[in-house]
């Protein structure tokens, strides 16, 4: 059975965990400690930035192919174009932020964002080719390929590890605040506008903002991977989570509930035919998730890490299929909004037991390729998720599609706690680096 190494991950910190209280448990839990952290408020608002402008695009382009063609496999496509980059790319990428370093990738990654944005204004401006604005998606998923892996690398190196915890879920706030309003904004836009073009410049903009936010973060040193680019180098972050139960087994329940029990690419669908509430309606739509996820941010940000963490994760991920289902059969646009609302605040509880659990339980010199697997099994659902909706409410309904992926969502959650009895076990997540806390071998 694998164990987090502290010889190999080094830091007085690391050892802290195994050794002894952290400060929050000896002191007292301070739930801003990591907000007092200059260079960590700065990359905490650069990836509030980074996400309105990628929910603003999310909006603008839904809604922008959808008025165009009609097509529930269109926006299929959308998710499909901008997982290939991440699935052929990330792992690279991951190598890449272990040998030199995460924050230079973050900035080329905006860069190009950029570019792609500007592109898609264009295109929207001109009335272009509908195969143009895929390129431009494709673009935009080799940019976030660059970025996820190099984004999750960062914070470790931003915070201490007993600040951890504390920092993941400000992160899961302040992402789920910014997917809040990216998504109303991008709605606000598109109605006072009439067309997409002013989404995709505001995106473009945001990404020359991030670049600035980020150039004067200094980061910490940590330990740098030294072998070569080799296949097995690639490989060694997914070869470390199939090791990491803990890790795996809750990679595994992320990645197929937002698979299965995702509605978001379906949004334009439920907004102009089913429920009738134009691009405002479709905006808020979007927006109701990350209302809900940014509520419960808040509620765990301001308690003492989970006591249960597993349980509450398993029970948190069947609620989700439960409210999917939900929204998936109503007609009244209140009662879809408050079940899109609850998905959100029920997610963001695995979203803060995963992380957490990834940055604790990864040493230093793997972090860039155990985010690379992060993302590609769950940065890039979302994506993979649009294209399963969109091709399975072309072949069924959209009603149907999303009904059934509730139902999935469910049957994933009850062979995740089947398959692996340490997530049922598993109580504070502080524990998760512990020895005792830390099994794996795989299923």
């Amino acid at each position: 059975m694998a164990r987090l190494d502290p010889e190999r991950s080094g830091s007085r910190t690391d050892l802290d965990i195994w050794h002894g209280p952290s400060r929050s448990e000896a002191f007292g839990h301070d739930p801003y400690a990591a907000l007092r952290l200059g260079d960590y408020r700065r990359f905490l608002l650069a990836m509030m930035v980074f996400t309105i402008g990628k929910q603003m695009q999310g909006v603008a382009v839904g809604w922008e192919l959808y008025r165009r063609t009609r097509s529930a496999w269109a926006l299929g496509l959308v998710g499909l174009v901008q997982f290939v980059p991440v699935l052929l790319l990330a792992l690279p990428a991951g190598h890449a932020a272990d040998r030199h370093g995460s924050k230079r990738q973050l900035l080329a990654a905006q860069g190009l964002r950029a570019l792609a944005s500007l592109g898609l204004a264009a295109l929207s401006a001109a009335r272009g080719p509908v195969p143009l604005v895929y390129g431009c998606l494709l673009l935009t998923g080799t940019a976030h390929a660059v970025l996820m892996p190099a984004r999750w690398a960062l914070l470790p190196q931003l915070v201490p590890v007993e600040l951890l915890a504390g920092a993941v879920t400000w992160n899961s706030g302040g992402w789920q605040v910014a997917a809040m309003v990216g998504p109303a904004l991008g709605g606000l836009v598109i109605a006072r506008t009439g067309g997409a073009m002013w989404a995709y410049l505001l995106d473009a903009i945001g990404s020359a903002l991030i670049i600035v936010l980020i150039l004067p973060i200094r980061v910490a040193p940590t330990p740098r991977a030294s072998e070569p680019v080799t296949l097995g180098a690639l490989l060694a972050g997914i070869s470390f989570v199939w090791r990491t139960e803990l890790i795996l087994a809750t990679i595994t329940l992320d990645l197929f509930a937002v698979l299965l029990g995702g509605a978001t690419a379906l949004l334009p669908i439920f907004a102009e035919d089913i429920l009738r509430v134009g691009p405002v309606g479709l905006g808020w739509l979007r927006a109701a998730p990350s209302i809900g996820a940014s509520l419960m941010a808040m509620t765990l940000a301001h308690r003492p890490p989970l006591r249960h963490a597993g349980p509450t994760l398993l029970w948190a991920v069947a609620g989700f299929g439960a409210a999917t289902i939900v929204f998936g059969l109503s007609r009244d646009a209140r009662l879809s909004f408050a079940m899109l609302l609850l998905t959100g605040a029920l997610d963001n509880i695995s979203v803060v037991v995963r992380a957490t659990l990834v940055q604790l339980l990864t040493p230093d010199s793997m972090r860039g390729r155990v985010s690379a697997v992060n993302a590609i099994f769950i940065g890039s659902s979302n994506e993979l998720g649009g294209f399963e909706s969109g091709l399975t409410a072309q072949l069924v309904g959209p009603v149907v599609s999303v009904v059934a992926g509730g139902i999935g969502t469910i049957l994933v959650v009850l062979a995740v706690a089947l398959i692996w009895p340490p997530v049922r076990r598993l109580g504070s997540l502080h524990q998760a680096g512990r020895p005792e806390g830390a099994g794996t071998g795989g299923s």
